[in-house]
């Protein structure tokens, strides 16, 4: 499977993202926040926006290093979630929110977004029933 982060995986339609802060639903794996909800309209298994708000990082530096750290762990670690969502033929929209005051490492980033994924399989599997 693809290792890269292309542009059809990017969350980018401003009309998905307000249905997703609207209608999703949330989950909280720290030190994410995340909001995902089922799609029909994508051509890819999960699109993805990453956010870094300003309240917490105020210089764009830390907005851009959370960001990056983001986009590499779920570049690495979507292995373990898409085929999770061929397997049911699922579409998603998700919302990464960092929510730490901090920048974690690398190392201790990657770790907790292991976490992550499994909670949204499981979440996944509760709000939908599958």
């Amino acid at each position: 499977m693809n290792a890269g982060f292309p542009k059809a995986e990017h969350l980018c339609s401003q009309r998905v993202i307000d249905r997703l802060y609207d209608e999703g639903y949330h989950l909280k794996a720290y030190p994410y926040a995340v909001q995902w909800m089922v799609v029909s309209e994508s051509s890819v298994p999960c699109q993805v926006m990453i956010v870094a708000p300003k309240r917490k990082f105020h210089h764009a530096v830390d907005r851009n290093r959370v960001r990056r750290l983001t986009r590499e762990c779920y570049r690495l670690h979507k292995q373990q979630l898409l085929p999770y969502l061929q397997e049911h033929g699922l579409h998603i929209a998700l919302s990464l929110v960092y929510i730490h005051n901090e920048i974690m490492t690398y190392d201790h980033l990657c770790h907790k977004f292991d976490k992550l994924l499994s909670a949204l399989q499981r979440d996944i599997d509760e709000k939908l029933g599958l």
